[in-house]
């Protein structure tokens, strides 16, 4: 019997915290299999926890015959290792879900590199598995929604967007089985209690679609709906901060995909006021972090020769000017005293998106002191009928820590709408400067500002440079050394506009200094000396110290965006803040380490990619205990998202 097999315990790490050499030999001999019957005698032989997995943690013989299909059947090879082993599992389930009965499989696309597999798999099939549009295609999985109450689809569009509300009106009528919802939002401010009420009959809000080439320009328009990203699992809508880090990544394999998602944001500052936390109705009062300038004009620069490229930025740009004077810098979240903005959405009530049991720790005392069930209780406070100021304020700093993206943490906790944030005033400083650049190098500074992205205080048409850009970066930067730079312990800390000192936690965002360009030089070297080793852990950057955390107990249950989790975004800013001053020794040990992680889990656990890790954790990063879990763990057989 032939063998093609990886070297001993292949799929693992080696002693010295390397990744093996994944080479076999007779790479290119290939096997004729019988899908069904091998999933089910490899899963009986290897899958001994039972998960419909393969993973160093089973305990099977790691070594399954495969007949080769040059001999007729009548030779077999002995495919060895968790790896190899895990992959063949996988193409099988690919066959299976194609409803192949037999599949070719090369012995090459069982040993392929993890690496090489990982970024073939990223670019083919994860990104691919995570689009979405909300056209005729596309609309019954986007407007699903496990999140809230069962709800029909329904569809909300804004007042702006006629030719939106008769396409779904018409394929309301044209599909009666949808039973799709086709609702109009009011026109002006949408309020609180307006958002309140739409909890109980939610949607998925329109985004940007594109106008089709038609013959007979008598007949209503053909709409074709843009494609968008999602996160997966269970979050099946466009979010903010998701998106552009996905898009930051997609630019190279799927640059249509890149501008779809920059034209949506435009669509959501011009009729909703904000890019949104993501579209669904419940999230209509809340923003997340702005990376918009950051994404238009990265895009602008990899696309600068297409014919549009010069249009796109100007709409980014002129959006992104929007949203910073009617959102970042306007009540409530702009602060007057210090000159700093925080996250501070509007709302009532408990967050709808949430599992049900996530506040029961904090309602608890309501609860008992009603002498009501945890359902009760929610529903009679979120109809008004309980009025608690505790739990008011609860929840106004509940939905400030999900606008900024870092829902939960204990930095956050009961105080997030009250900090004016390290990262938000960083990613600001970006917008400043970013704004400032495209209106200076691109626009020549001579940007006109058209009725459509006018903001508060504006005039249609008045012409905007540069200028007021950089004093507007000059005095955040001012606010950002007065209020959050600590000299001492050579960080930045979020500042809390109520009580007027700095928060004390140490977060991995001060790390977002280096990225937008805040820091002086010798800040930046305090932050590298000082700062970076208070996060820096095997597995890459944590979100914060254990220190800040504090001890976990059933009063203060871990939560995801503290430490040792570590999560993509935060490393990405931080590799690239790094090197932008000139620190690339630090930065590419921060990469290799993050990298070596997230190839080793996917090495060793079939295929697994997940939204966090722990950095501390040598074995299994990717199990998190914490809130809901972790996103990419539940799949039987083959990841399909990553």
């Amino acid at each position: 019997m032939d063998s093609v097999s990886l070297p001993t315990h292949a799929g693992r790490s080696g002693g010295n915290g390397k990744l093996q050499n994944y080479e076999i030999v007779h790479r290119h001999r290939t096997f004729l299999i019988d899908v069904n019957e091998t999933i089910k005698h490899l899963l009986q032989q290897e899958d001994t926890d039972h998960n419909i997995q393969i993973t160093i943690d089973d305990n099977g013989p790691k070594s399954f015959p495969l007949r080769t299909s040059d001999s007729d059947g009548t030779r077999y090879v002995q495919i060895r290792g968790t790896y190899m082993l895990a992959n063949l599992l996988q193409e099988l389930f690919l066959a299976r879900n194609s409803e192949l009965r037999f599949v070719m499989v090369n012995a090459g696309e069982l040993s392929e590199d993890p690496i090489s597999r990982l970024n073939r798999l990223i670019k083919e099939s994860f990104w691919n598995n995570l689009i979405r549009n909300i056209d005729e295609s596309g609309i019954e999985l986007a407007a699903q929604d496990t999140k809230t109450v069962e709800s029909p689809p329904r569809i909300y569009i804004p007042h702006g967007a006629p030719e939106q509300f008769a396409y779904y009106s018409r394929l309301a009528q044209e599909r009666p089985s949808m039973h799709l919802d086709v609702q109009w939002l009011p026109e002006g401010e949408i309020s609180a209690e307006f958002i309140k009420d739409l909890n109980y009959k939610p949607g998925i809000l329109a985004l940007e679609m594109e106008v089709l080439s038609q013959d007979n320009p008598a007949e209503p328009k053909e709409l074709k709906g843009l494609p968008f990203i999602v996160p997966g699992g269970r979050f099946n809508e466009l979010y903010n901060w998701d998106a552009s880090f996905c898009a930051f990544s997609m630019l190279e394999s799927h640059p249509h995909i890149v501008r779809s998602i920059i034209r949506h944001f435009i669509f959501e500052i011009k009729h909703y006021g904000k890019v949104l936390n993501a579209n669904r109705s419940y999230y209509l009062g809340r923003s997340q972090p702005p990376f918009l300038t950051e994404l238009a004009l990265r895009t602008y620069k990899a696309m600068q020769h297409a014919s549009d490229a010069q249009d796109l930025l100007m709409l980014a740009i002129l959006a992104a000017r929007k949203e910073y004077i009617s959102v970042w810098m306007a009540e409530p979240r702009y602060d007057r005293s210090s000159g700093l903005s925080r996250y501070r959405p509007i709302g009532l009530g408990l967050p709808p998106e949430c599992e049900p049991l996530h506040f029961a720790l904090v309602l608890k005392p309501y609860v008992e002191k009603y002498k009501m069930t945890l359902e009760q209780l929610t529903e009679a406070y979120n109809k008004g009928d309980i009025h608690e100021p505790d739990l008011d304020e609860f929840c106004l700093h509940d939905r400030a820590s999900r606008e900024s993206g870092h829902d939960t943490s204990n930095r956050l906790q009961n105080v997030a709408a009250d900090l004016a944030t390290v990262d938000l005033n960083c990613l600001l400083y970006r917008y400043e400067t970013d704004i400032a650049y495209a209106m200076r190098v691109v626009f020549k500074d001579h940007l006109q500002v058209p009725k459509a992205f006018c903001a508060p205080g504006d005039e249609a048409g008045q012409v905007e440079s540069s200028g007021i850009w950089d004093r507007r970066a000059r005095k955040r930067k001012a606010m950002i050394d007065k209020f959050m730079w600590n000299e001492d312990k050579g960080l930045y800390f979020d500042y809390n506009t109520a009580t007027h000192e700095q928060r004390g936690f140490e977060t991995v965002t001060c790390l977002w200094a280096l990225w937008c360009g805040v820091a002086s030089p010798r800040q930046a070297a305090l932050l590298v000396e000082k700062g970076l080793p208070k996060f820096e852990c095997a597995g890459g950057l944590s979100s914060g110290t254990e220190d800040s955390r504090g001890a976990n107990s059933a009063s203060n249950p871990q939560k995801q965006w503290d430490y040792p989790y570590g999560w993509a975004p935060h490393q990405v800013l931080a590799w690239d803040g790094l090197k932008k001053y000139g620190y690339h020794e630090e930065a590419e040990r921060l990469i290799y380490r993050w990298l070596h992680m997230v190839t080793r889990v996917f090495a060793d656990h079939n295929g697994t990619v997940v939204e966090k890790y722990d950095v501390t954790e040598p074995r299994s990063p990717h199990i998190a205990n914490a809130e809901y879990g972790n996103q990419g763990l539940n799949f039987k057989g083959v990841p399909q998202e990553g």
